[in-house]
């Protein structure tokens, strides 16, 4: 794990955009697919503390979280199911709230089944228009440990 660097980001756009499509068709939401150049604006990712997890040298994930919320986690989606994701949530937790919430989308089972090995249940269910894509209506999982 190490902090993020302006010339980590094209590496976390080719990530994002193709585990973001993948997130996107569990909620049946492909359409509302914008890219990371536009989302990391709309969305204020580096209003976070954004750090990258190298595997075999080359960056394969990204979490970006404050003291009280983890608001982006994208692993690769070539190396999924490496324990690249579970790392990324773990650093991060050691530096968060113990109460630190989580949003995720209705229908992402892989990321409800991470965060729930990781000791977070959902603790309610709200719909309302979708952050940096406010055209389309979602529903969210809030996870709380």
């Amino acid at each position: 794990m190490r902090p993020y660097q302006e010339t980590d980001f094209e590496r976390l756009a080719q990530i994002h955009d193709c585990a973001r499509k993948s997130e996107l068709a569990l909620a049946d939401l492909s359409a509302a697919f914008i890219p990371l150049s536009i989302a990391a604006v709309k969305e204020d990712l580096f209003s976070y503390d954004v750090y990258v997890a190298e595997y075999n040298d080359v960056v394969n994930g990204f979490i970006a979280f404050s003291k009280e919320e983890i608001a982006w986690l994208y692993v690769d989606i070539n190396n999924t199911r490496k324990g690249i994701g579970k790392s990324l949530l773990s650093f991060a937790l050691d530096k968060v709230k113990p109460n630190v919430s989580i949003e995720v989308l209705k229908g992402n089972l892989p990321a409800i089944f991470l965060y729930s090995s990781m000791g977070f249940k959902i603790t309610e269910t709200l719909s309302g228009k979708m952050p940096g894509n406010e055209h389309f209506l979602v529903t969210v999982h809030i996870m709380k440990r």
